[in-house]
């Protein structure tokens, strides 16, 4: 009906301190203010970005400005 699992020898789990590792990771560096300048020049780019490309967007998206196809230019009327 159910599959026993295998069972886990109690010598591996009472030694498994001896496997862990003495290594330890470097310390983090902390950035530089130009570093957290450039970031900040950059996020401000991107977020400039992506308002500017909604202010220029949003009359096109209109939906009750009558389409500018229709109208003809003065120089056509004049032939």
């Amino acid at each position: 009906m159910f599959r026993r699992r295998e069972a886990v020898p109690f010598s591996f789990v009472a030694e498994s301190d001896r496997f862990r590792s003495n290594v330890t990771p470097p310390p983090t560096t902390r950035a530089t203010v130009p570093e957290l300048l450039g970031r900040s020049l950059v996020g401000l780019t991107v977020v400039a970005g992506l308002v500017g490309s909604l202010l220029l967007g949003l009359p096109a998206l209109d939906a009750e400005q009558p389409a500018g196809h229709d109208k003809q230019s003065t120089a056509s009327q004049s032939r």
